[in-house]
């Protein structure tokens, strides 16, 4: 089959890999319809290749037909339309219990000292085989997959496998009171449904900040009020006097470790990137190479007692932080890794309507064949041509 792989550093490349097959009960094989581009795979695309071997196979937001099922497989059958979660959960260990999916005992990656496996996403997640291409394995599939019905288009459903669910935990983290504001720093696909979801939940006013054109007139249309930080001196500043001199109730980044505006990150993220593997695995597990400007940013604007919830991914050890503060606003702070099935309960029934209350109809601004993802993953990555988000056709 054709798939994804990645060769090195911004070297992604469409090859012929080994199809996949049955190897336990409780795998399934997915034929891919679509697969999308997520923002956390540019961090592979560009800081994250240590953790990654030449013919790794990339793409954690896949959807598709179930081709085959294993014995231990009852929930589905072959032609069954499924999205498929980004995090591989077996849905009953202690944590799966507790609903802390990417936390699964089952499939921990315990020897790197890591959560739930992910597909497609370095051997910190276990190097499972991902879904830009077009077959997948899906392991545990007797509670993974989400089944979803055969109307509609793939980009009602797809969102499910990761930006939705990781947009919505990001918003109820954030714990916006009714009529509150909220504050999203970075309007890329996931800041995009953490904007339009915190509306749908209640939040009074909702501000996204961002410095790309596209992004920025794409929030306005869905009634976010719009910050271009390129245009301003003093971001937590200009979002502190902006409501009632006191800041925004909670605050989401939904940006990470690859911000705009920090040199000294920038310069820890290059040297990790050149140095050899085992190098530059230590430099990231005991350093600090996050660029913080953001996360930074959002500390400080939060209001006293307020919320910033984190759902961009960071991958230094030691960062620093300013911790006196965010002790001295008493700023509480949540993160984490989705747990994509706590929530697809609740937010399917609002995918199964004509309204698009959520306007998942409204992210994709291009679909490309396979064949043309490494001119895409670039693409997204220099934010050219209004790229916001890609969704790839196997």
């Amino acid at each position: 089959m054709k798939a994804l792989t990645w060769q090195g550093r911004r070297d992604v490349r469409v090859e012929d890999v080994p199809d996949p097959r049955i190897e336990e009960p409780t795998d399934a094989i997915v034929r891919i319809t679509s697969t999308a581009i997520c923002g956390s795979d540019l961090h592979l695309y560009e800081v994250l290749g240590p953790y990654l071997k030449p013919g790794d196979v990339l793409g954690h937001e896949p959807m598709g037909i179930v081709e085959e099922v294993g014995t231990g497989v009852t929930r589905l059958k072959p032609g069954d339309r499924v999205v498929v979660p980004f995090n591989i959960a077996c849905g009953a260990c202690w944590m799966c219990d507790r609903q802390l999916y990417a936390q699964c005992e089952t499939t921990q990656v315990t020897a790197e000292g890591k959560g739930a496996a992910l597909f497609g996403y370095t051997s910190l997640y276990g190097s499972v085989p991902g879904g830009q291409a077009e077959y997948l394995r899906v392991p545990h599939a007797q509670f993974g997959p989400i089944k979803v019905p055969q109307t509609g288009p793939d980009e009602r459903w797809l969102y499910l496998s990761d930006i939705l669910p990781t947009a919505w935990q990001a918003v109820k983290y954030a714990d916006t009171p009714p009529g509150g504001t909220l504050a999203v720093f970075g309007l890329g696909p996931v800041g995009q449904f953490c904007a339009r979801i915190g509306r749908h939940l209640g939040a009074g006013r909702v501000i996204g900040l961002d410095l790309v054109p596209e992004r920025l007139e794409m929030a306005r249309r869905h009634g976010v009020e719009t910050l271009d930080v390129s245009r301003l001196d003093d971001v937590p500043g200009a979002l502190i006097d902006l409501v009632d001199g006191r800041g925004p109730d909670a605050v989401i980044d939904a940006v990470g470790m690859e911000a705009h505006g920090s040199t000294s990150g920038k310069l820890a993220q290059t040297a990790a990137g050149l140095l050899p593997d085992r190098l530059a695995d230590a430099m990231i597990d005991r350093a600090g190479v996050d660029r913080l400007t953001v996360l930074k940013a959002a500390l400080k604007a939060v209001r006293r007692g307020g919320t910033v919830s984190i759902s961009g991914v960071y991958g230094g050890e030691v960062d620093p932080l300013p911790l006196m503060e965010m002790f001295d606003r008493g700023a509480q702070l949540r993160m984490g890794q989705c747990h994509v099935r706590r929530w697809t309960d609740e937010i399917v029934p609002l995918l199964a309507g004509d309204d698009d209350p959520l306007g998942v109809a409204d992210l994709r601004t291009h679909r490309v064949p396979l064949a043309r993802a490494p001119q895409a993953y670039e693409m997204f990555q220099k934010k050219e041509d209004g790229c916001v988000k890609v969704v790839l056709a196997p």
